[in-house]
């Protein structure tokens, strides 16, 4: 499969992202005064990485407003826990209320991005991520699916392949779906793609080329003009 483009010069990294240089890069992405809900996984890490220039509100679906980093040593309370049962702590002007509320805020359309992991994204931006269909899985669905309606950007945190070596973005998800057609971006370990009914864009990449990205999906990639993509010096 060919690439879409004679663009090829987005690499902006030498290596692979780890986890908390994504972290770190999905948090500069957010826009300055958005309300966002971290979903469990590698998207709580993200919330290490804001900034209190960005005054941006954490929503977390077991009920607060305003949750600010991970609680380390002796910030840990028990009681003050995201959805994830990670202990975090509050921000000054942090809030709590009944779970039948908070999943108000997600189903109404108050939040303007959620931050998920998932399973299997398609080229349309469909989303899977609550369950395998694997034997003995539990399923999990929680609050993925109200978020992944109600957001108004949903943006996917996930490594690029499976242990077995397979692509998460494919053409269609084999898995049952969270979503449809809900999926704007999404930022792997190797490349940052943009979704939607025109295909796959791949904004930039990490510790590969846009060709050598296109032989590990099984569909066809588009280099984003030069005009969207992110500034690597910016702050």
């Amino acid at each position: 499969m060919s690439v879409q483009s004679n663009e090829t010069s987005l690499q902006t990294s030498e290596t692979p992202l780890g986890r908390d240089d994504l972290a770190r890069l999905v948090a500069k992405d957010i826009a300055p005064g958005s309300f966002v809900n971290l979903g469990i996984g590698q998207p709580t890490l993200v919330s290490n990485y804001l900034t209190e220039e960005q005054n941006i509100t954490l929503h977390t679906e077991n009920g607060m407003l305003g949750m600010g980093p991970a609680a380390v040593g002796d910030e840990i309370d028990g009681d003050l826990i995201n959805a994830g049962k990670i202990p975090v702590t509050e921000l000054p002007g942090a809030s709590y209320f009944h779970h039948a509320d908070s999943f108000a805020i997600m189903r109404g359309g108050h939040l303007d991005i959620c931050v998920l992991g998932a399973f299997q994204v398609s080229a349309t931006g469909d989303l899977a991520n609550w369950h395998t269909g694997a034997p003995g899985a539990i399923p999990a669905v929680g609050g993925a699916m109200d978020l992944a309606t109600g957001a108004k950007d949903v943006f996917v945190m996930m490594t690029l392949l499976t242990r077995e070596g397979a692509s998460k973005i494919v053409e269609s998800c084999t898995y049952p779906l969270t979503g449809v057609g809900c999926v704007t971006r999404v930022y792997t370990d190797k490349a940052v793609f943009l979704t939607g009914p025109d295909g796959v864009t791949v904004r930039e990449t990490f510790g590969t080329t846009l060709e050598e990205l296109q032989e590990l999906l099984p569909i066809p990639l588009k280099a984003a003009p030069a005009a969207g993509r992110r500034d690597p010096g910016a702050p």
